[in-house]
């Protein structure tokens, strides 16, 4: 039986107040979906190897009719898949120095988190364990759409973090974890907790709606230029493969210029800028001790990679490595991509060995 609901006046004038917000901040930013599409399309193309290029349907996880943004390579390997999820503010662009190489040995599918660069951009719980579990949420049905039996995550920062929340719930989808400088582990410091002034700026933030990249947006038609100049730190590393420096900056500006989606999932995930509501520390032994994990990080990150050690205490009976790349930032991944490709793929070596899975069922899926 279907039923029919009435909309009243009030709600069409919101949803067209919203479109029309949304319109605004586009024409000041200037966010463009076929732009992105296509400074997305410049960087993938320094791939070697073919790969797909899909929208994947993962229906009410957050929003109405949610769609996660993937790019698919060597799906028709019979070995265990990698998932690669990324960081705050990134997408899967800026995973091009990578891609090829993990996906000479297995399945390769990488993601934009669902509110975050081309995919849906749903409104997220403002509380901090349904926001974590809408995340968790649109993971597990975005694995259910492409018909994984199980998979190696590898998470990036808030990626990271979003890696072990979803293997908590779904231990048995989880082959292997590696966990590249995992934002979330550690507890907010106590010098943080002193600074009583920290806490209400942090406060009267939230209430004027500031997420962590607002400064993008309020930038407008600037933020390119000014990305291209003061996060060089990104933007130099794609320079072998993306002569112009400009296509990298237009890309992180692109994908953090629309409204705030999983920014506001993230602020819901933490607190007093940047420190986690429910660190993984406190829950790092609850996940299944057959579960392997690796840590990377970078020496010179401002990521703590006590963490990593401190894992090794909390699971004695698991297999938990640590490893430390000389001289890379928080962006490891673009700073000495052989070594991290190289750390990636023995982690998976390693991990294939201690697995007996059968080979995954892929089903087909709508391209773009």
């Amino acid at each position: 039986m279907t039923r029919t609901r009435s909309v009243s006046p009030k709600s069409i004038e919101a949803c067209e107040d919203k479109r029309s917000d949304q319109r605004l901040l586009h024409k000041w930013t200037r966010y463009s979906s076929a732009k992105l599409e296509e400074v997305e399309e410049t960087l993938l193309s320094a791939l070697r190897k073919p790969f797909e290029s899909l929208f994947v349907d993962v229906g009410q996880c957050v929003g109405t009719n949610d769609k996660i943004r993937t790019v698919a390579l060597n799906r028709e390997s019979d070995q265990i898949p990698v998932l690669l999820l990324h960081g705050l503010g990134a997408g899967v662009g800026l995973w091009v120095l990578n891609l090829d190489a993990i996906a000479d040995h297995r399945p390769m599918y990488a993601i934009d988190i669902l509110g975050f660069g081309r995919s849906s951009h749903p409104k997220y719980d403002p509380d901090p364990i349904a926001a974590e579990r809408q995340f968790v949420a649109s993971i597990e049905a975005w694995r259910k759409a492409v018909g994984l039996e199980k998979m190696y995550i590898l998470g990036h920062s808030m990626g990271g973090y979003l890696a072990c929340s979803y293997t908590l719930s779904h231990p048995e989808r989880v082959a292997g974890l590696i966990l590249a400088d995992p934002w979330g582990f550690m507890e907010t410091p106590a010098r943080i907790k002193r600074k009583y002034w920290i806490r209400i700026l942090y406060r009267t933030a939230r209430k004027m709606n500031f997420y962590p990249l607002t400064v993008v947006r309020m930038a407008g038609p600037t933020a390119a230029w000014i990305l291209s100049r003061r996060r060089t730190d990104i933007t130099s590393r794609f320079e072998a493969i993306v002569p112009d420096e400009r296509i990298v900056a237009d890309y992180l500006h692109l994908v953090n210029a629309q409204k705030p989606s999983g920014e506001t999932g993230f602020c819901a995930i933490q607190k007093n800028f940047g420190w986690p509501i429910n660190p993984m520390l406190r829950r790092i032994d609850q996940i299944d001790p057959t579960i392997p994990m690796t840590f990377i990080y970078g020496s010179e990150s401002w990521i703590d990679f006590e963490a990593g050690k401190v894992t090794k205490e909390k699971r004695p009976a698991s297999f938990v490595e640590v490893k430390i790349i000389d001289q890379a930032s928080h962006h490891l991944y673009a700073d000495f991509p052989e070594i991290f490709n190289q750390h990636v793929n023995d982690a998976c070596f390693v991990y294939d060995k201690r697995t007996n899975s059968a080979p995954n069922k892929v089903i087909e899926l709508a391209e773009e």
